[in-house]
């Protein structure tokens, strides 16, 4: 790589200090964009000189050709008519002939055109190499933190494991429950070194010139919580720009991602990563008295279906803590007012929990059976529905691709006018793309309920971690249930009590509990 300007640079300012000197033009200063497309006049050369221009500091500007000035013929144009006549600036394109103090040149506005079509015809070249580039699989960016380039073959990505250790370390404390803004001050006050000032450290592209070095932000952690490449996969395509002269960056739909899995060695595994996503899906906040809800975000109303959240403060105790209707709380005609309370609802989970990791310990092959028993009686009338969907469907797009076939036929022989034969391959298109979109989420569908035993296998591979459950943790919660669902209260026997239902990750079981109050205060008087 060369150090310093580029060659083509250095060529430049050796022709035009040369022709300053042979037309005894004083003073020269050069203003210099190495690297930087003549598309776009956001350039910090090009800025500096119109700002001298605009304080009087300029007579005269040169450029070897018209191209180094701009390729947008439009403001190519408005630069040289215009703007440096309305500060009185001479302009000189030596290899074009251009001056504008000797005489106007009849061919300047046609050679502006043909510089940004080859700009234009140059940046199609480039995301064309740049779409091959993508789609067979290469990393499209740079090694995100924690990796970095191969000394070998620049396209494969290897772990730089004193990076990579933050990176893990990220991972375990949001698992652990932390969010972003915590762990952000986690590693500031550590002194661990930001991605900028360890690229930095390294010598490496440090990224935004103006990122902080000494202080950990929130979207940093974000950034790096949600990157799919950590577990060892590449994304490319997550985003695009507007067009070749405006390079602003615009972020791409997921469906529009090119995912390819595998394609180097993980920092963090695929379950540890998943747990993540998991967890983020149901961001907790951290309560005033600086503990995590481990049921926030996991617990539904068995009415309405929405969320029940936690009300907490310094003026309940901890036997009034409880978790009430989203929905009651904003419209009371909406829903009933019924809630539960968290210690009442910890000691039911944690039971329910203890006493699914003894039927693993006790009988594993029996578990995996009943889990796959009960997956099969909750899905098999699913999957007998999406099975005979997706065997019509795929039988309406042959059908479609008949009857397309004899439309166009009916069209070429005169029976159906050029408009009909439009209107009616255009109906066709659309419901074959309808069907084929479906067809796609049925085979995922279907495919997804074939991997229970693996899913199960999963949901085992976690239970072995723990021996006995005496506390909640969010990583506990969100490694184990899926959700938990609160019955309204019944009172006809004369004693509240409540029906909860727990699902436990993966559909491998659902246990269903009773939430007797009196039961509890006694418990509780009696401790």
């Amino acid at each position: 790589m060369l150090q310093g300007e580029s060659n083509s640079i250095t060529n430049q300012k050796a022709i035009l200090l040369k022709y300053a000197e042979d037309n005894h033009f004083p003073n020269p200063q050069f203003y210099v964009d190495d690297g930087v497309s003549g598309t776009t006049f956001d350039r910090e050369g090009f800025k500096a000189m119109m700002t001298d221009i605009e304080n009087d500091k300029v007579g005269i500007v040169i450029t070897k050709d018209l191209s180094r000035l701009g390729r947008d013929y439009l403001k190519t144009g408005e630069l040289i008519e215009m703007t440096f006549p309305d500060y009185d600036v001479r302009y000189i394109a030596i290899n074009d002939g251009v001056d504008t103090l000797k005489s106007e040149n009849e061919l300047m506005a046609f050679k502006n055109i043909f510089n940004d079509w080859y700009a234009r015809d140059t940046s199609k070249k480039i995301r064309a190499v740049f779409k091959a580039k993508g789609q067979s699989g290469k990393p499209l960016s740079s090694p995100p933190y924690g990796y970095k380039k191969s000394e070998i073959d620049k396209n494969v990505w290897e772990i730089d494991e004193e990076a990579a250790e933050v990176v893990r370390k990220i991972f375990q404390l949001c698992i652990a429950g932390n969010g972003p803004t915590k762990i952000a001050r986690i590693l500031t006050e550590e002194g661990i070194p930001t991605p900028t000032a360890y690229a930095k450290s390294k010598g490496r592209n440090a990224g935004h010139p103006n990122a902080k070095l000494h202080r950990w932000g929130e979207q940093t952690i974000d950034h790096i919580l949600e990157k799919a490449e950590y577990a060892g996969h590449t994304v490319n395509f997550r985003t695009r720009t507007k067009s070749y002269k405006n390079k602003k960056q615009i972020r791409n739909p997921k469906s529009e991602w090119a995912i390819f899995e595998n394609t180097h060695e993980p920092i963090i595994s695929q379950k540890d990563f998943d747990l993540v996503q998991e967890l983020r899906k149901n961001k907790r906040r951290i309560q005033k008295c600086g503990e995590l809800n481990p049921f926030s975000g996991m617990v539904y109303c068995a009415d309405c279906g929405k969320k029940m959240y936690l009300c907490r403060s310094k003026s309940l105790n901890a036997d009034q803590e409880h978790l009430k209707c989203s929905t009651y709380a904003g419209d009371k005609d909406a829903c009933t007012a019924h809630f539960i309370r968290t210690d009442v609802l910890s000691e039911i989970v944690i039971r329910e929990l203890n006493s699914v990791l003894a039927k693993v310990k006790d009988n594993e092959e029996a578990f995996v059976k009943s889990a796959l028993e009960k997956s099969q009686a909750d899905r098999s009338s699913e999957l007998k529905k999406a099975a005979k969907t997706l065997s019509v469907s795929e039988k309406r797009i042959a059908e479609l691709d008949r009857l397309f076939t004899r439309l166009y036929e009916d069209n070429v022989s005169g029976k159906i006018s050029d408009e009909r034969f439009k209107m009616m391959s255009a109906a066709y298109e659309d419901e074959q793309k309808k069907l084929r979109e479906l067809v796609s989420e049925l085979t995922v569908f279907m495919e997804k309920s074939q991997q229970k035993a693996t899913e199960t296998a999963q949901f085992i591979q976690v239970v072995r971690k723990y021996e006995e459950i005496t506390k909640l943790t969010p990583e506990i919660m969100h490694e184990l249930i899926e959700k938990i669902v609160v019955h309204a209260p019944d009172k006809s026997s004369g004693r509240r009590k409540q029906k909860i239902e727990i699902h436990f990750r993966f559909h491998v079981a659902t246990s269903i509990a009773v939430a007797d109050s009196m039961d509890y205060d006694k418990k509780r008087k009696a401790a």
